[in-house]
């Protein structure tokens, strides 16, 4: 009779349990927890003295003599297989051998790395050096004990550049490889960068600097401590903080293991609707976005922000709303985002959603959709817009259109050049949504003028004879005569043209009159349905009466409309190319999330709808 094959239980043979797993035993069952993650496990009160029996086995190297001991087949040996299983699943297995480090990076690697051995291997070859003008300075002495501590050889290697309130850590990998970070020790800019090559992590320590102590018009930041305060802990005490986390991204990159940044949630949090104004870092992408861990004065604090510096690669598009919610968080980040935070404050959110965002020199932006996580979107492209063209910026020709993506962005640039006058196949003629068979239409229409009481005319004009692309405009009605316009939008159908109109004018309306100073209104068109529904399936009930069954049937007719617009207005776009430093950092932070700018001022003879036109 041929031996039963090996199962759960014949594997801790060579394993153990990592280190820092606990339990806690319920009435049914049982709750285990890891470092990077837990679960529940519930059906018998026997699971808890199973767990005892395993956990003393796995703690003790005793999993050969539990395997041998308990026979195949039996449900004891089924029941710890199960919980076998669910320990290996949620990572809180390790291989047995113990990694040869020699210091308090055992006990580390144990606990996170998957091959605790091969992870100590790469940092025992590993040459670790550090640069600073000063070894002797605070944060240097402070990476140089750190390293020690670490049972990591590591050497001081003095440098001309830069002073003693700064330090390098590098590290040589057996294969020529070398990974850095940089790190800074001084009143109003405390921080870690995040790792890269040598060049990329001194570039990003210059940088990082400068931008912490500006605000977004290059004026002094009010929360960065500049001047004469104190730093916020004793020197020794935050020379060692700043110094371990310097070590510690940079010994994790080395070894394998994930950077410590990716487990702050805040941008995951402002994926899903929060404003991403603090802590603005995340695991999602979701993003792959790099961090840095700033270090705040008033009140003492630190935290990881996303970090969007000098050398950043071109991301993919965003392919759904929370990706492009994980960008709009990045680049708002309130400590070192390029553009200001979109935030609905104390703005109306019904009966639609206002959204304020800072522009540059003064005034804002106030956007607005059926959703504040759209109109967030559109107030930064929005914002995005606007700073390109401020001074050190811009590129000599007309502001840039800027999409989450170039899809996204080409559709708001053929929406604008199809407002142009020049463009109808027929007059204006008024349009009744009562009498239309487009929902939307007659919810939104009936909110403006019954429920906010404005009176109003709503015109829709065909731009291309049979159809397929229509603008409507929504004037106030003064005296018998139409007034100013509250509203416009651009779509493939009458009926969706005159909603996001209509949606456009009630934007207005909730926001306010205008004042001195000179702000902006803003609402977005069916350009981002795309991004809304991606990976969204409508219930078989959501037709055009539901807002997502409607965005998805807008979503569906987006590639013909562009296609239609591109025909009639003969739109050519190319990548949009700043000539200052300021635009050239702001396409590299945008270009960094998977955002797109386009140039629509010249005719480059690229074809509007290639969407490697605008990358």
């Amino acid at each position: 009779m041929s031996a039963a094959p090996p199962d759960a239980l014949d594997s801790v043979r060579r394993r153990r349990l990592r280190p820092g797993v606990t339990a806690t035993a319920l009435a049914r069952g049982l709750h285990l927890r890891g470092w990077s993650a837990s679960v529940t496990l519930e059906g018998s009160p026997a699971l808890p003295g199973l767990w005892r029996m395993l956990e003393q086995a796995l703690r003790e190297g005793g999993g050969a003599d539990l395997a041998d001991r308990t026979p195949v087949g039996t449900p004891l040996r089924t029941a710890l297989c199960t919980l076998i299983r669910q320990l290996d699943l949620h990572g809180m297995l390790v291989e047995e051998t113990a990694p040869p480090t020699g210091g308090a990076a055992d006990r580390w690697l144990r606990t996170v790395a998957d091959r605790p051995a091969a992870a100590s291997a790469a940092l025992r070859d590993a040459l670790v050096e550090v640069h600073a003008v000063d070894p002797g300075a605070p944060v240097a002495a402070a990476a140089l004990r750190a390293l020690a501590r670490t049972g990591v050889t590591a050497r001081a290697v003095p440098r001309a550049a830069g002073g003693p309130d700064r330090v390098l850590l590098s590290a040589a990998r057996a294969d020529g490889s070398v990974q850095a970070v940089g790190a800074s020790l001084r009143p109003g800019a405390t921080f870690v960068t995040p790792v890269g090559g040598l060049g990329a992590a001194r570039a990003d320590a210059e940088a990082i600097a400068d931008r912490l102590g500006r605000d977004r018009d290059g004026g002094p930041d009010p929360d960065s401590g500049t001047g004469a305060l104190p730093l916020p802990l004793p020197e020794d005490e935050l020379a060692a903080l700043v110094a371990g986390a310097a070590v510690q991204r940079l010994l994790a990159a080395v070894a394998g293991l994930p950077d410590p940044g990716e487990e702050d949630t805040g941008i995951e949090a402002a994926a899903e609707g929060g404003s991403g104004a603090d802590g603005g870092a995340g695991r999602a992408r979701r993003a792959r976005i790099p961090v840095a861990l700033v270090v705040g004065e008033r009140p003492a604090r630190s935290a990881h922000h996303p970090w969007l510096g000098p050398g950043r690669a071109a991301a993919p598009a965003p392919e759904t709303l929370a990706e492009a919610l994980v960008a709009v968080a990045a680049l708002g980040d309130v400590r070192l985002g390029p553009l200001p935070a979109p935030e609905a404050g104390s703005l109306p959110q019904l009966p639609v959603a206002l959204v304020h965002c800072a522009a540059p020199g003064g005034g804002g932006i106030t956007s607005g959709g059926v959703r504040a996580d759209l109109a967030r979107i559109d107030a930064l492209c929005r914002t995005a817009e606007l700073r390109a063209v401020v001074p050190g910026a811009a590129s000599g020709g007309s502001a840039p259109v800027v999409g989450a993506g170039p899809e996204h962005a080409l559709g708001r640039a053929l929406r604008r050049a199809a407002l142009a006058p020049r463009l109808a196949a027929a007059p204006p003629a008024p349009w009744d949504p009562y009498g239309s068979d487009h929902p939307q239409a007659r919810h939104w229409w009936r909110t403006l003028t019954e429920r906010l009481g404005v009176r109003a005319e709503l015109t829709v004009t065909p731009l291309v004879a049979g159809g397929g692309a229509h603008r409507a405009d929504v004037h106030g009605h003064v005296g018998g005569r139409n007034g100013p316009l509250l509203g416009q939008a651009v779509e493939a159908t009458a009926g969706d043209a005159a909603t996001f109109a209509v949606l456009a004018a009630l934007t207005r309306v909730q926001a306010g009159p205008a004042d001195a100073t000179g702000r902006h209104i803003s609402s977005h068109g069916g350009e981002l349905c795309v991004l809304a529904t991606a990976g969204v399936i409508p219930a078989p009930w959501e037709d055009e009466r539901w807002t997502t069954g409607w965005w998805s049937r807008v979503a569906g007719r987006e590639r013909a409309l562009r296609a239609v617009l591109t025909e009639a207005t003969g739109l050519r776009t190319r990548p949009w190319i700043p000539v200052g430093p300021g635009g050239r950092a702001l396409l590299t932070a945008l270009r960094g999330c998977g955002f797109t700018a386009l140039d629509t001022a010249l005719d480059t003879g690229i074809h509007a709808d290639d969407p490697e036109g605008g990358r």
